[in-house]
């Protein structure tokens, strides 16, 4: 026998509960949730191999192989002795930083996002990816040790948008001791100094943890579009730039991007770490797609 649709007044109660739990999240996380599905449909985990229940593979066995790990019954088929691999199912912790100096309030037109929005977009949405695949996450430099699940995106979800804690005049992480073999993202636009730079990364990779650099750059911060005489406004304390005719530093404005970003990238290398620049007018889609990636090649 069919049931009897639900009373008016019931469904209107529903739809509003609905209502009000979609708008105590904070949107950045509803954004962030949305940006990982996508980026979810294409990859696949972070697979390795260890102890786990989840067979993986079979190979032949190796002298110092235990001897539990002999498939049997697969060896009774063939001549070799073959062992079973299974994945690593040992979560382990990613701890995320994303750049909150003045210098990332920075945008070239309103219809962009800030570099903060977009650096804090990309952090929170790696944390989404990284707890659903078991991973545990944390932010560095908050005091908190890294959780799981559900449990984590929220808590960090909820700092990120706490506005005590919406700005730092640092912008560079303090190095502090942190599990060896954990893993470190740092978004930020990365102008500083390089020998700056080059100290943070020389301070967590010397613990040795693996780490990755996502360069947050607005457009006109590579392209340098202006015309004419224009007045640039620092952002933190610098000296306000009257530059006659911008048009005649183009080319030695970008000739020093471009060195800054080759000394990124050479810090990177050497640490063993991987650096990416992503621009706040493309996909954040894009820019999660490439640093996944580099996060499944350290787990191999």
């Amino acid at each position: 026998m069919p049931q009897s649709p639900a009373p008016r007044s019931t469904t209107l109660l529903a739809r509003h509960r609905a209502e009000e739990l979609a708008s105590a999240l904070p949107p950045l996380l509803v954004a962030a949730e949305r940006v990982a599905a996508t980026v979810a449909q294409g990859v696949h985990g972070r697979r390795r191999v260890g102890l786990g229940e989840t067979f993986w593979q079979f190979r032949r066995y190796q002298p110092g192989d235990a001897p539990s790990m002999i498939d049997w019954r697969q060896s009774a088929k063939t001549q070799p002795v073959y062992v079973r691999e299974n994945e690593w199912e040992a979560a382990q912790s990613v701890w995320l930083w994303r750049d909150r100096s003045a210098s990332m309030d920075f945008r070239s037109a309103p219809a962009l996002p800030t570099k903060r929005e977009r650096a804090d977009l990309l952090a929170l949405a790696t944390a989404v990816l990284l707890a659903r695949g078991g991973e545990r996450v944390a932010l560095l430099n908050s005091g908190l040790r890294p959780d799981h699940g559900k449990t984590a995106i929220d808590r960090i979800a909820r700092m990120m948008t706490d506005p005590r804690s919406a700005a730092a005049p640092d912008p560079l992480p303090r190095v502090e001791p942190l599990p060896r073999h954990a893993q470190v993202v740092l978004f930020g636009d990365l102008l500083s100094p390089l020998p700056d730079i080059h100290a943070a990364v020389a301070g967590l990779s010397g613990r040795g943890l693996r780490g990755h650099l996502v360069q947050v750059l607005d457009p006109a911060e590579e392209t340098l579009p202006y015309d004419g005489r224009v007045d640039f406004r620092g952002l933190e304390g610098e000296q306000n730039l009257l530059v006659p005719r911008v048009e005649a530093v183009r080319e030695a404005y970008r000739e020093r991007l471009k060195a800054q970003q080759d000394g990124l990238a050479a810090l990177a290398r050497t640490a063993g770490w991987s650096f990416a620049v992503h621009r706040t007018d493309r996909s954040p889609q894009s820019a999660l797609l490439t640093l996944w990636g580099a996060l499944a090649m350290e787990a191999v």
